[in-house]
């Protein structure tokens, strides 16, 4: 099984550290579900330390640079899960439904699996946070790979959608996570941290306009509101299905 997180994972384990707001989030979502099963997990990140978990990652790269404490994670696609019905109380998706090569297969999975809730955290494509003045591009790339926030409800179920409001200091490198750090775009290793970066073949006129801005105080100028604001509303959303 080839994924692609086998080519682009280079620096995730050094750049994608789960922040603990985040994790607070999520396991708030969860609530007292006490088997889980985490879909697309990763180097597990924000998974559950305080109860069962099975881990589901398609990219042997991802499965070998898990944390040493993690559990072990069994090599699968979201779109074909290797469980039984109502295997577990709760399913998780963090950060990964836009890879699925069949959305809609892996949502309907994630529901088949879990006799309780579905917790996901998604990017609204209709979002534009402030990068994409500089990289449009980036905006068409979210709405071609995000599912709508529409779209969960046709597959799961009745939904709750609440905002996650990013910290500015957040220790997840995510594509957004800088916001107000914007000097971090302008470094390469950082931008590998997120695979929209990957997928896009040439940011360098976007990334020289920042540039330029950062330099000349027309960033600042532009966006002062978020120099002076701890969390910013970037776009990412929590998914819950409605017990």
């Amino acid at each position: 099984m080839t994924a692609l997180y086998d080519s682009i994972g280079l620096n995730y384990a050094d750049l994608r550290k789960p922040d603990p707001r985040i994790a607070s989030a999520i396991m708030g979502a969860l609530c007292d579900c006490r088997s889980v099963v985490n879909v697309g997990a990763g180097t597990g990140s924000y998974e559950p330390t305080d109860r069962q978990v099975v881990a589901v990652e398609p990219s042997i790269d991802m499965i070998r640079k898990r944390v040493i404490n993690a559990v072990p994670a069994v090599q699968a696609s979201a779109e074909k899960l290797p469980f039984d019905n109502n295997s577990f109380d709760a399913a998780m998706a963090i950060l990964t439904v836009h890879h699925w090569r069949d959305k809609p297969s892996g949502l309907r999975e994630l529901r088949r699996v879990a006799r309780g809730r579905v917790v996901l955290l998604t990017f609204d494509p209709a979002s534009r946070p402030w990068l994409t003045d500089y990289l449009p591009e980036l905006a068409a790339l979210d709405e071609a790979q995000m599912p709508s926030l529409d779209d969960y409800e046709k597959y799961l179920g009745p939904v709750r959608t609440e905002p996650l409001l990013i910290p500015h200091d957040c220790s997840d490198g995510f594509l957004y996570a800088y916001w107000r750090r914007p000097q971090a775009y302008l470094d390469p290793r950082l931008r590998s941290g997120s695979s929209s970066f990957w997928a896009l073949p040439d940011v360098s006129r976007g990334i020289a306009r920042l540039s330029h801005d950062l330099e000349t105080g027309e960033w600042a100028r532009r966006y002062a509101n978020l120099l002076e604001s701890d969390v910013y509303d970037a776009g990412y959303r929590l998914v819950v299905t409605v017990d």
